[in-house]
Order: C-alpha cells, then sequence, then structure tokens
C-alpha cells in the first residue's frame, strides 16, 4: 500500500478504483516519502521502524481489523448503524434536556475548524479569540450564579461537584491549621440530588479516604459535622427549596455548602450565591448543546474569590500586552498539573471549551431577554401541564418547581411509562424506597410544544382530554410554580457582549472576529510535543450533528440506543486490536479522567485479593504532571523514580525503589514512548520489575500515535492505559476540549471496569466506581474514532504511525545542525517527536525558549510545547497529517529565527530590542507612525518572503504575565474597568 503518488493513475480496471481515505490524511504522497526516508538514512518505511523501534516489542502481525472504507462507504455503514438509534421525545431531565442549537452556532463554531481544531490556549497571544469566547462563558456562569469567580469549565456535573468536595476538603484542612474548623472527614451529599452526581462524588471521596453521608438536609445535615455538604437546586425531582436557612446553620456550624445548580433556571430564580452558598455547579447543556446520550457538555464552577487558590481547571483573566493593551490569558492553573504534580488541586489537564463557548455564544445570541423569554416558557410550559394533570386526577408531589414534576402514580407506573414508549416518549420512573407509591419524573425543556403538552396528557391520564393548553393557560393567569421570595430580583448578562449581537448578521461577525484571532489547524501546523495535533477530517465530523447521535438522552432504555451499542462495540474492538488490551471501558470523558479510572481499576483489583494496602504508585520523573496529580487524587502515595542522562527511566532507580516498597506498591505509571521522544530499549523490563514486586503497570496513551499498528501496551507488558482519541484516533481539541479518554485493560482488571447507577453497562457490577456523569461518557464525539480507524483500515491505521514517525526524524535530521537534539534512541532515531535544547543559545545570548516560541507567531505558525518536560526545550510533535512542504516551512521557521540568534550573538541585532524579544508584532505596531526599534519594520514582519503571501497577524503583542498575576481579573471587563487597572 502506498500514501499516495504524484504520477498519474496506471492503466488498470477503473472499475476497481476508489479514492483511499489514508492518502488524505496522511500528509507526504509517495515521492515525498521517499525523499524523506533518504534524508533520515533509511531505505524503506519498514526498515525506519525496525531502526526505531525495539525488537523485544516490535509488532509482526497485521491489525486485525476490517479493511478501509472510503469516506462515502463510512458514512452510509455509520448512517446504518444510527439508524437504529430511536430518538423519542425525552422528558427524563436529571440534568440533560433537549434544546435548540442556534443554526448560526452550529455552522460556524461547532462545524467550523476554525474553531474545533484550535489548541488549548497556552499561547495567549495567538487565542485571544476563544479566551474571549471562554471569558465570555466565565461572565455568564458569574452573573447566573451570583457567585465571584467561575472557572472556563469542567468535563461534567457529576465531576464538578466532585471538585467542588475536594475544594471543601482543602478549605477545611487549611482552617484546621488555622485553628478555626472542625476536624471533620465527613461530607454530606444531599439524597435529592441526581444519582450520577452522587455516584461521582462518592467514588472520588471513597478514594481520598474521607466518608460520605446521603440524607435528607432538614434532617441529617444540621448538628452533625461534615466539612462540606452538596445540595441540588432545584432538587433531581423538581421542587424548589429554600435553602437559605439551611446555608446560614452550616455556616454557623463550619460546613460549607455547595449547590448544584440548573443554569437555565437561574434565570428566574434566587442565585445560590445570593444566598451563601461556596460553590456553586451544574452543567450548561440546555445552553444550545445537544445531550448527545451524555456530551460533551461543559460543567460550570463558580466560587467565592477567598478559594481562587483552591478552584480546579482554567481561569481565564485580564492582562495586558507589552504596549499596555487588553489581553487574555490563562489567570491561574496554567499548566498547573506540570508544576504542582501530586500536589495539583484537580488532575483536570483541558475541559470542554468548545462546547463553553457555544453555550456562551447561545447566551450572546439570545441576550438577557432572550434567555428570560425561555426561560419564562419552559416554567409556564410546566405549570400548565402540571394544572391540567391535576385537573384529569392525578397528584403532583412538588409545590414549587420550574421545569419538572414528580407524579404519585403508583400501581399505574409501568403502564404509563408502556403508553409514553408507544407514543415515542420517555418520562423517568422512580421507583420509591419510602412508600409504595411509585412515581414519575416529568422534565419540560424549550423545545416542548403546546402539542406535547396535551399529548402528555393524555398518555399520564389514560384519557381523552376535553380541554385545551390555552383554556389552562388562561386559567392560571398571573400565577407562577416559583415561589415569590425565590424569584430572582437581581439582574444579569448586563455586560454588552450579551446585549450586541442578537441580529444572525451581527453575531455571524462576531464570532468570525473571534476565529480570526486564532491559529487552528486550518492556517498551519500545530507542532506540539506530546499533544498529537493531527487532521480531524471532516467526513470523520460529520456524524456528530446527525439528530441519531446527537439527540438521545443518555438514560434512555437500551432499546432506543441500539445504534450506540453497536458503535460501542465496533470501536472496543479495534481499540482492543489497536492496544493489545482485553477489554475496554468507553466512561471516561478525558485524558485525565482515564489515568484516575485506570488507576481506580488496580486499586479494587488489589482490594478483591485482600491488599488493600498497596498504596504506592512510582512514577519517573519525566512523566506527564496528570499522573502524579491523577495518583493524588485516587488517594495513592507518589514515589519518583529517577531517569537517566538519555531521558529513560533508571531502571537501577527503579529496582531499588520497587523492592523497598515491594509489599506496598500499588502500580508503576510510565509513558511510552517515553515523554523524553524515545522509544526506551527496556520497557519490557521496567514492567517485569513492577510485576516482580507484586505492582500492576500503567501505560500513559498519550504517545499512543507512535505504536498503533507497530507494538501494542497491552503486549509487552502493561496492564491499563487510557487512549486519548483526541490525540491518536482524531477528535479535535477543541480549543482545550472535549476529549475522551477511555482505558484499555487486561482480563484481570476488566470486572472493576467503571459502571453507573443509572444505566448498566454491561454486566459490571452496580457498586463499582463511577468516574463520568454518563454512562459512556462523552458518546457524541465517539463516531469520530470509528469514522477514523473504518476509513484508514489496518494498514492506514500502521502507515499513519510510521509517517508519524518519519515526520519526527525528518524534522529531527533539518533542525539537528542548528539546535541540539536532546534525546535520541537507538541508531540516533526518535519517536514521533523531539525535543530541541535552547539552553545553550539562551546562556551565550540570552535569547529563551519562550522568545522563539513568540517568534515562531510571526511565521504563522503556533510554537512546539514549551519547556516540558525539559525546562529551556521546545517539544516539536509533527504528526502524520503534515505534507513535506508544511514541514519544510517549518523548519525554514526556526532555522531562519535561529539565524536571527546568530546575529544577536554577533552584535547585529541589540541584545534587548531584537525581533525576538519584542515577539509577536501586531498589524496595529507595524503601521504606527513612529518606530523605535534598531531593526526594521520588514525585518519584524515579513522576515521570509512567503509571509506576504500568507500572512497571520497576531492580535496582541506579547503578554505581560506578571501584570496579570498581581491583578488577578477573571470577568468581562468593559472600557471604564479596564482603565481602573492602568
Amino acid at each position: 500500500m502506498t500514501s499516495g503518488s504524484s504520477s498519474l493513475p496506471q492503466q488498470g480496471s477503473a472499475l476497481l478504483a476508489q479514492d483511499t481515505f489514508s492518502d488524505r490524511h496522511i500528509g507526504p504522497d509517495a515521492a515525498q516519502i521517499t525523499e524523506m526516508l533518504s534524508a533520515v538514512g533509511a531505505s524503506s518505511l519498514q526498515q525506519l521502524i525496525e531502526s526505531t523501534v525495539p525488537d523485544s516489542i516490535l509488532r509482526r502481525d497485521t491489525m486485525a481489523l476490517p479493511a478501509a472504507l472510503t469516506e462515502q462507504q463510512a458514512l452510509e455503514k455509520l448512517r446504518a448503524i444510527a439508524a437504529q438509534n430511536r430518538v423519542f421525545r425525552s422528558y427524563i431531565g436529571m440534568g440533560y434536556y433537549d434544546t435548540f442549537t442556534p443554526p448560526v452556532i452550529l455552522r460556524n463554531v461547532l462545524e467550523n475548524p476554525g474553531w474545533y481544531t484550535a489548541y488549548t490556549p497556552y499561547q495567549p497571544e495567538i487565542s485571544q479569540g476563544r479566551l474571549e469566547g471562554l471569558l465570555n462563558y466565565q461572565q455568564m456562569v458569574l452573573d447566573l450564579t451570583g457567585m465571584e469567580l467561575a472557572n472556563a469549565s469542567l468535563l461534567d456535573e457529576g465531576t464538578a461537584a466532585a471538585e467542588a468536595m475536594t475544594l471543601c476538603l482543602r478549605v477545611n484542612k487549611e482552617a484546621q491549621r488555622m485553628n478555626k474548623k472542625s476536624r471533620s472527614e465527613r461530607f454530606f451529599i444531599a439524597d435529592d440530588c441526581h444519582p450520577q452526581t452522587i455516584a461521582v462524588v462518592k467514588t472520588r471521596a471513597h478514594h481520598l479516604g474521607f466518608e460520605t453521608v446521603i440524607g435528607d438536609p432538614a434532617s441529617d445535615l444540621i448538628g452533625h459535622e461534615f466539612f462540606g455538604a452538596l445540595l441540588q437546586y432545584p432538587n433531581t425531582y423538581g421542587e424548589i427549596i429554600d435553602p437559605r436557612e439551611l446555608i446560614e446553620q452550616a455556616h454557623q456550624q463550619n460546613t460549607l455548602i455547595v449547590v448544584a445548580a440548573d443554569l437555565l433556571s437561574l434565570v428566574l430564580l434566587t442565585p445560590p450565591g445570593e444566598m451563601g452558598a461556596d460553590v456553586v455547579v451544574g452543567n450548561s447543556q440546555r445552553f444550545g448543546v445537544p445531550m448527545g446520550y451524555g456530551g460533551p457538555h461543559a460543567a460550570f464552577f463558580a466560587t467565592r474569590d477567598e478559594y481562587k487558590r483552591s478552584a480546579p481547571g482554567r481561569i481565564i483573566g485580564v492582562s495586558i500586552d507589552r504596549h499596555g493593551n487588553q489581553a487574555l490569558r490563562m489567570a491561574m492553573q496554567t499548566r498547573e498539573q506540570h508544576i504542582r504534580r501530586e500536589k495539583a488541586t484537580s488532575n483536570i489537564c483541558t475541559a470542554q471549551a468548545l462546547l463553553s463557548i457555544c453555550a456562551a455564544f447561545y447566551a450572546i445570541y439570545h441576550g438577557p431577554a432572550g434567555l428570560c423569554k425561555i426561560a419564562q416558557r419552559v416554567q409556564r410550559s410546566t405549570q400548565v401541564l402540571a394544572s391540567g394533570l391535576q385537573k384529569l386526577g392525578i397528584k403532583i408531589d412538588n409545590e414549587f418547581y420550574f421545569d419538572t414534576l414528580t407524579l404519585a402514580v403508583g400501581s399505574e407506573q409501568k403502564n404509563i411509562i408502556a403508553r409514553a414508549e408507544a407514543g415515542q416518549i420517555n418520562l423517568r420512573p422512580i421507583v420509591s424506597t419510602k412508600d409504595d407509591n411509585d412515581r414519575i419524573g416529568i422534565s419540560v425543556d424549550e423545545t416542548t410544544s403546546t402539542r406535547d403538552i396535551a399529548q402528555l396528557w393524555e398518555i399520564i391520564s389514560g384519557k381523552t382530554v376535553a380541554f385545551t393548553v390555552e383554556q389552562i393557560d388562561a386559567q392560571l393567569g398571573e400565577t407562577s410554580s416559583i415561589p415569590k421570595n425565590l424569584q430572582r430580583s437581581s439582574v444579569y448578562l448586563v455586560h454588552p457582549v450579551f446585549n450586541s449581537y442578537h441580529s444572525e448578521t451581527e453575531m455571524l461577525r462576531y464570532m468570525k472576529r473571534l476565529e480570526n484571532k486564532d491559529i487552528a489547524l486550518n492556517q498551519a501546523m500545530i507542532a506540539l510535543g506530546s499533544c498529537t495535533m493531527k487532521l480531524n477530517a471532516t467526513a470523520e465530523m460529520i456524524p456528530i450533528t446527525w439528530p441519531e447521535f446527537n439527540r438521545l438522552h443518555p438514560f434512555a432504555p437500551l432499546a432506543q440506543a441500539q445504534g450506540y451499542q453497536q458503535l460501542f462495540r465496533d470501536l472496543e474492538k479495534m481499540l482492543i486490536e489497536t492496544t493489545g488490551y482485553d477489554a475496554i471501558s468507553l466512561q471516561p470523558n478525558a485524558g485525565s479522567q482515564g489515568e484516575y479510572a485506570g488507576l481506580l481499576a488496580i486499586k479494587r483489583y488489589h482490594a478483591s485479593r485482600g491488599q488493600n494496602h498497596r498504596d504506592i504508585v512510582l512514577i519517573p520523573s519525566s512523566a506527564h504532571g496528570t499522573n502524579p496529580a491523577s495518583a493524588a487524587l485516587a488517594g495513592l502515595k507518589v514515589v519518583i523514580v529517577a531517569c537517566d542522562a538519555s531521558g529513560n527511566v533508571d531502571i537501577a532507580d527503579l529496582k531499588i525503589k520497587a523492592e523497598k516498597y515491594q509489599n506496598e506498591l500499588c502500580a508503576l505509571m510510565a509513558t511510552y514512548p517515553s515523554t523524553h521522544g524515545v522509544f526506551e530499549e527496556g520497557i519490557r523490563d521496567i514492567c517485569a520489575i513492577a510485576h516482580q514486586y507484586g505492582g500492576q503497570v500503567y501505560v500513559d496513551g498519550a504517545n499512543l500515535n507512535a505504536l498503533v499498528g507497530v507494538a501494542a501496551p497491552g503486549k509487552f507488558g502493561a496492564d491499563v492505559s487510557h487512549i486519548n482519541l483526541h490525540k491518536t484516533f482524531c477528535i479535535p481539541h477543541g480549543g482545550g476540549g472535549p476529549g475522551m479518554g477511555p482505558i484499555g485493560v487486561a482480563q484481570h482488571l476488566a470486572p472493576f471496569l467503571p459502571s453507573h447507577p443509572v444505566v448498566p453497562v454491561g454486566a459490571l457490577p452496580a457498586d463499582n466506581d463511577v468516574v463520568s456523569a454518563a454512562p459512556w461518557g462523552s458518546a457524541s464525539i465517539l463516531p469520530i474514532s470509528w469514522m477514523y480507524a473504518a476509513m484508514m483500515g489496518p494498514d492506514g491505521l500502521t502507515r499513519a504511525t510510521q509517517v508519524a514517525i518519519l515526520n519526527a526524524n525528518y524534522v529531527a535530521a533539518r533542525l539537528r545542525e542548528h539546535f541540539p537534539v536532546l534525546y535520541t534512541g537507538r541508531n540516533g532515531r526518535v519517536a514521533h517527536e523531539c525535543i530541541i535544547d535552547m539552553r545553550p543559545l539562551k546562556e551565550a545570548t540570552g535569547i529563551t525558549e519562550e522568545d522563539i516560541a513568540k517568534r515562531l507567531m510571526d511565521f504563522g505558525f503556533h510554537a512546539p510545547t514549551m519547556s516540558f518536560p525539559v525546562a529551556g526545550t521546545l517539544m516539536i510533535e509533527p504528526t502524520e497529517s503534515e505534507s513535506r512542504a508544511e514541514l519544510d516551512r517549518f523548519c525554514d521557521a526556526l532555522i531562519h529565527i535561529r539565524g536571527e540568534i546568530e546575529r544577536v550573538k554577533l552584535g547585529e541585532f541589540d541584545a534587548l530590542d531584537n525581533p525576538l524579544k519584542n515577539a509577536p508584532h501586531t498589524a496595529a505596531e507595524l503601521v504606527a507612525n513612529e518606530w523605535h526599534h534598531r531593526y526594521t519594520r520588514e525585518e519584524a514582519a515579513y522576515p521570509i518572503p512567503e509571509l506576504r503571501e500568507r500572512k497571520y497577524w497576531p492580535p496582541v503583542a506579547r503578554l505581560d504575565n506578571v501584570y496579570g498575576d498581581r491583578n488577578l481579573f477573571c470577568a468581562c471587563p468593559g472600557v471604564d474597568v479596564y482603565r481602573e487597572h492602568e
């Protein structure tokens, strides 16, 4: 199989000729591959792999996967799978609602590679568009919750609640140190919270070693010692209970209060922040983001300003650039795991940036008046529904409610559910545990029509209804189902951004302005080491907008989701074959969650063998920061293993520590190929040492793009890996999320994979750990990976790995004369990425890796990963999707920059006033009347001729990070507010 050819097709049967997707996915064609192989000193791709990958792990067989399909064939096959899903009208609620995605947002953000292929905004100068979108999201959350500080999203509501619990724990422990609070190790969860949230929080608490108590807040919270408590507002049954007295009493006994709230309801309800809540969490899904059988959706997290240092995830803040102009950046938690490691406040590396931006745009598009209209219509529809049901003799438990009703139907429950399903409607069955009166839950949303209400009356009552929706509405008059003392009186979304773009024309132009500020894959390669920014093909993306996939409620009966179940089975087989494991869990909805879930499976395995005492995790010093953070989150102790001068795990040190902790050894966490970008020869020995002393082996799947079809971690000694589907299997990064981190495990760990309290996950025990709010995580983006694997086939997947390794070695070969390549493996090869060392240049010239990173922006490139895993370096991963022309363009830019550094060294450029120290350069600076630099405007903006044809202009100059840290400001600034900070 070839990867394309520059020559014309050969004569043969045109009937059998079909377009090959792998030729589209893989950047270099056959002739270019031959030339690049020559440049790196290899005779063929196979010879390159054999000279790079240790023979002891090299895969000799072809993966047993179906043959590659064309784009059209794959879409047709997936259409047939999707058709097995039955999209009923779902009134299940429980935090998930049908919604209308404004088409202008669907087409121009969710389906737009300018938004979905961007990376996390670690380089803020070229991320100002999505940073503004995230800041808008924070402002929306602040306004609606009434809190002081919000982050830029978390993974889901359950995770957000678990993060809130750990914040309460940290705050309480700090207070203990100051002798201001009790020494309670218990957390209270109201029994009327959503069951999936309770399950995720319980899992987190159990592995951190403290107790959860689930009960009635009115009787079981006050008078008992807890460091924190979780309440739902409105609760899972729809009831609106005034929490103010409870919050006040809880604070008197030094208990912090977390409120899980429905964001749309807060348009009409008094926000928790005005009632004294310490943390407010929830989900922004119903702000225009489809249910998608569970995700991805952006959770929100808001808290008090005094707790900002303990807040999880990313927080966007306002700073200034070197000209004093306003600019945005990630204010705190920037790569926090890589800095604080096991002391990090969270293992959340990225979250749901793309979805939070969509939710913010939804609020901007509708504005405060539009959101109020939607909320009022939802509330009124629920009230009309309730009044009609009461008229029909149905008992309603709720006294006050927003969108959800609980009906006491007793023995009629099964009959009503059956009638509903016959009418293609899903209701929520609630089995009573306190009496013999089973119940039904109904949740109304913005898509509910008057016809839907009339249909629900007939289905639930089993009667022909004589009255109309309009008649009931008129009879209700000005009454409300929201109590007067909880009706919102404060204003919200008053910032101009929420009041300026309500016509589609203005909205379209605003979104385009933001998009144009950023660099995404539709403009240039993003050579981020360890992040694998590869093609997210359009054919892969198309299915996520199909209603058969994106309109299913995650708790719909399994009989209605057979298409999804088929998709899951297919994808699990693909992942098992590529990784060499025996079983897969699709529940973790981020790589960090996959790490966490894998470690929990290992802990449960040890516990099943009576070895609960195993709590030590050995982690190499080169590991991703999320590794030790995840281990700490799993309640494990971290012991660092040294690396040798070549960047490999120091096997002698590993042996010493494995033997020392043999009675407590739980696991070894390794990354393969290593974080230093090489295939370590001793990986089998490393795994064997861990096993010898009773531990399990976790292999981080961040670098799986160098392994698929070439080596399989499940076959060379690993017991579990997470699989970054947003890296190797083409789910886009979305500017900081979504992602997926399924785990593959060996057979002995399979019984300990995550389950779910609402929908069974296979035959797994219901009391297994739960790591995500939905049973199969962010299910609606799994079609992307299915499409990728189906269109590539076994040969295409293998060739993608081979070319990824070729591209990295080609880049290393071109740059080696200009920058030292820090680490290499056998035969001087790198794996799928290489690290170039800037430290000698810094010592000689004062030019830093940051200067080079910022200067690359003037050439239209996103910088490689900076100062990780080694300070003072750049880690480059070109991926297989980049053509030779793009690789050369990138290398040419770096080589030109090397020449500029040499000019600094020779004194041709001033040591402090040169194009690198002042990079990036904005258009505004270049057209200013005065030019104060000791180099020309042309040297600043057009260092190479090609830029005159394709020039990206950074919207802001280099940010002042110190200013941003000293003047923390995390809301949308108005002009007057900003001037106060100048």
